[in-house]
């Protein structure tokens, strides 16, 4: 395969044609009478066409067939583990942790067959809410296209290359990368053998860059390192093909006789994308005290509270610590928030031990978490010298202001469950004494 390309930007008004076609994007308007090379212009909104200019998202495609000339949508039992009932348990506030998912092996399946919701919230149907899935899968996409009516996807792998072919162009997305998949977006994953990761998808809206404030016009993540595939279309003749269709938590199949990749060009500020982690430049604390996570927030999805996200995606990757007469690690904390913490690669900081690659963890809303004992107990005693911490490790965590319940697959199903997690603070000692100068 020829190297792939990309546009840079984030949220920016995007112009790509295949390089096949000079040419094909209509100039000066976007649905001319008759579009160049015979295509068809085609509208993606990703949102309402009155929603402010600034927050308003659609792009134009010129295809060459419209995406209606399929057949109609039949009800679809391919990812069983897929869902959006979150009363099929029994609420647990306890502090949650999971062993590396299971990739399969024995049987061949691909990304969609691979998807199991871990937990979420809320309700595709009103708009409201989101949910946690891991993808545990061995094989490619084949004859088949995957797109989510319900929300966009945030694509974070942990295992394995992914080769993502979407109707504006193609990535690749390797481990300490993500994509993002909006709403409505048609694409195909393909591997390269065993492949896990993560997903956070979103109901309400869509993701944006956090705003700095004080910190200035630059930092974090920042706009010129977002990617975007450049228009590369398929030409292609397939009796039965198949595009797949989450809508409402629930899949559906269309059959058609052609590749939904046959975008020749396109324009707009509404695509998929992908961001290196490694590219985040990290703001820390530099005399005293450990600053909150909000810090390391790479991506959000606000709600109509200011300040408040229905999620957020927060890393905390490689960088110094420095601070004076400071506990370096993360504090002790009970939150208004709930936090799904994944662990791309590496070892975390505050758990060395049972937070595993290719795990997960689950700190409910008011839960109480923290160190464990072995980290307390050397970050209170070590010596304060600068330290490069979390090198080669990249932890992620999903923040959101919804209380999730964890499914089924989550809490039995899968077998990954720890139910030794809680003992991981059963040694921390009682210190205190009447000395002040302990």
């Amino acid at each position: 395969m020829e190297e792939l390309k990309y546009l840079c930007g984030f949220g920016s008004e995007f112009t790509s044609e295949d390089p096949r076609c000079p040419g094909s994007l209509p100039e000066g308007q976007n649905n001319p009478q008759r579009c160049p090379y015979g295509l068809y212009a085609e509208q993606l909104s990703g949102t309402a066409f009155t929603a402010p200019r600034h927050e308003n998202k659609r792009s134009w495609l010129y295809r060459i067939r419209p995406s209606a000339i399929h057949k109609p949508f039949q009800r679809l039992d391919m990812a069983k583990y897929l869902t959006h009932n979150w009363d099929e348990q029994e609420p647990d506030p306890n502090q949650s942790r999971w062993l590396p998912f299971d990739i399969p092996t024995g049987r061949p399946v691909d990304f969609v067959a691979g998807l199991h919701t871990v937990c979420g919230a809320g309700d595709a149907r009103s708009r409201h809410g989101l949910a946690i899935h891991v993808f545990l899968c061995n094989t490619s996409m084949d004859k088949s296209a995957f797109y989510s009516s319900d929300g966009d996807f945030l694509i974070v792998p942990q295992q394995g290359v992914l080769t993502i072919t979407t109707e504006f162009g193609v990535m690749k997305v390797a481990p300490n990368e993500i994509a993002v998949i909006q709403l409505g977006m048609r694409f195909a994953v393909a591997v390269d053998g065993p492949t896990r990761g993560y997903i956070l998808e979103v109901f309400d809206g869509h993701f944006k860059l956090p705003d700095l404030g004080p910190i200035g016009a630059n930092g974090l993540a920042n706009p010129r390192d977002f990617l975007t595939p450049v228009a590369r279309y398929l030409d292609e003749e397939v009796p039965g093909f198949k595009i797949v269709n989450k809508y409402q938590g629930a899949l559906f199949v269309a059959e058609q006789n052609h590749s939904p990749f046959d975008v020749v060009a396109w324009h707009g500020n509404y695509v998929p994308y992908k961001y290196d982690l490694s590219k985040f430049m990290v703001i820390n604390a530099v005399l005293y005290d450990h600053c909150d996570p909000s810090i390391f927030t790479v991506l959000t999805c606000p709600s109509t509270k200011p300040g408040v996200a229905i999620a957020d995606f927060v890393i905390f990757p490689p960088r110094w610590s420095v601070q004076e007469h400071t506990f370096r690690p993360p504090y002790y904390h009970r939150n208004c928030m709930s936090e799904f913490m994944g662990l791309i690669l590496g070892a975390y900081e505050a758990k060395e031990g049972g937070f595993l690659p290719g795990g997960a963890s689950l700190h409910s809303m008011m839960t109480p978490h923290g160190p464990d004992d072995k980290c307390f107990q050397g970050a209170s005693n070590g010596e304060l010298v600068p330290q490069k911490i979390a090198v080669n490790t990249q932890a992620f965590m999903f923040e959101s202001s919804l209380s999730l319940a964890i499914t089924k697959w989550g809490a039995e199903t899968c077998q990954k469950l720890d139910p030794k997690y809680y003992e991981c603070w059963q040694n921390l000692p009682k210190l205190f004494s009447d000395n002040i100068n302990v």
